[in-house]
């Protein structure tokens, strides 16, 4: 939903914008309107809905434009319809400024099911900064939340079919044919998200059926499990110690002049240096990972090993051609 001109910035006056439909229910915070209003540098432009001249984002900085006595303010315009316009000012105010309550975000996510119902739980979750557990929750509450609806647009923007036992039952057939194909891979044939799919690889280490009971109910039926096991065990937990093996590993490659003396080979070691942490540190690190960013952070993460994983294969694959 990327209408907004990011490249034209115009003055527009203060008097003109309207601050009305806004997901933020209780108002402004005139602690935070003060903040903004002394800071010395420029603050961002604002987002401005062009067919209603409403603010979308940056309610806050208009209020301090407003205390400094300003009569003009910079805008970006969203040309957009009202339903996408109010979904980017969830967005926006879920992704970074002062963030929305629980109770505007769980608010803002019943609008977006009755606005935008072919989209998927896990769509609107990254949209409103909620789980998609609760989305799915309001859906289901919510006055016609299923209608028979067979299927949903997902993050990626593929098309599924809510019920994803056949996606499940033919994923555990490729990943058990072939465990070396990457989520995505595997998504990509049967028709699933990659999050599906590794939900799908974890049952089938734990030696589950990887269609749930309730997948299996709606389906009509029992759907077989692929016969191998896969992983070290029940568990599939990482080895608290192979953070000292990452970091050994990763200090031989930066002794390396192939990739020391090279911008590229540098920029690698970066980031293989990021995973040399321990669990003990990342534990941390999740501990302390705000309520209202825990959505974006695990969807980065999800992405970020799945290009892992891509990473892994293709560089493997060069390893064979090699050998």
């Amino acid at each position: 939903m990327d209408q907004i001109d990011r490249l034209m910035v115009v003055e527009v006056e203060i008097g003109s914008l309207s601050t009305t439909d806004s997901p933020r229910t209780s108002g402004v915070d005139p602690e935070h309107v003060e903040a903004l209003a002394v800071v010395q540098t420029p603050l961002p432009p604002i987002t401005v809905h062009r067919q209603t001249m409403r603010v979308i984002d940056g309610l806050h900085r208009l209020r301090a434009a407003e205390l400094r006595g300003q009569r003009k303010i910079a805008v970006r315009f969203f040309d957009g319809g009202d339903a996408d316009a109010f979904v980017l000012a969830v967005e926006s105010n879920v992704t970074h400024g002062l963030p929305l309550t629980t109770a505007d975000r769980k608010r803002a996510a019943g609008r977006i099911i009755a606005s935008h119902p072919q989209w998927s739980d896990r769509m609107i979750a990254s949209v409103s900064g909620i789980a998609p557990g609760t989305v799915a929750d309001i859906r289901r509450r919510a006055p016609g939340g299923r209608t028979g609806e067979e299927s949903r647009i997902g993050h990626d923007g593929r098309v599924r079919p809510i019920n994803g036992a056949e996606g499940r039952r033919l994923a555990g057939e490729l990943i058990a044919q072939n465990p070396g194909l990457s989520l995505r891979q595997v998504a990509r044939v049967a028709a699933i998200s990659p999050e599906t799919v590794r939900d799908v690889r974890n049952r089938m280490m734990r030696g589950e059926d990887p269609v749930p009971q309730r997948g299996r109910q709606a389906a009509g039926g029992e759907v077989r499990v692929p016969p191998p096991r896969l992983g070290r065990g029940p568990s599939a937990v990482p080895d608290r110690d192979a953070a000292q093996d990452r970091a050994e590993a990763v200090k031989r490659l930066k002794a390396d002049p192939a990739l020391r003396f090279s911008e590229i080979g540098r920029t690698l070691l970066r980031l293989l240096n990021i995973h040399t942490i321990s669990m003990e540190e990342w534990d941390q690190i999740i501990d302390t990972v705000p309520p209202h960013c825990r959505g974006a952070v695990a969807y980065l993460a999800n992405e970020s090993a799945e290009m892992w994983t891509e990473v892994a294969l293709r560089v493997q694959s060069k390893v064979a051609e090699t050998a």
